[in-house]
């Protein structure tokens, strides 16, 4: 799961938003990666942001965590109707990967549709799982790789 938040105390944000996913039925946080700061991406007039994932263990379908990650960011302040695309945000939960499971439903795609494209996200999943590989076969590390040389 990625976390991003570019409004407020962005760290104590996400934290809070990893304590509050691990207290949910069905959900058990296996490990956080370092956070790092990354420019906005689609909107640029904005704040920079702050930006990880999270590995989580999960006893839910794709879209029950969908729900529960949507709920955290209520919960954490978060209207998304309010928002511009791409805008600033307290705290931004996005459901990247469900195992190697491919999910196509309405208002839930994952893998993330952006996902090999987003250094952000790429770079913390390679330092959880170095060796992960995409449900359609890529490898992290290849996707990474041109920033870690």
């Amino acid at each position: 799961m990625g976390l991003g938040s570019n409004l407020g105390d962005r760290e104590a944000t996400i934290r809070r938003a990893v304590v509050l996913l691990g207290g949910r039925s069905g959900i058990d946080v296996a490990a956080v990666s370092t956070l790092r700061e990354t420019d906005p991406v689609g909107y640029e007039d904005q704040p920079r942001f702050l930006n990880g994932v999270v590995a989580l263990d999960v006893d839910l379908a794709a879209r029950g965590l969908l729900d529960e990650l949507l709920a955290v960011e209520r919960e954490l302040g978060r209207d998304r109707s309010r928002e511009t695309r791409w805008g600033p945000r307290t705290i931004d939960l996005d459901l990247l990967l469900y195992g190697d499971e491919t999910v196509e439903e309405p208002g839930l795609t994952v893998p993330h549709p952006r996902l090999a494209e987003r250094q952000f996200v790429l770079e913390p999943l390679h330092e959880l799982e170095p060796d992960l590989t995409l449900p359609d076969g890529r490898a992290v590390r290849e996707l990474v790789a041109p920033t870690l040389e």
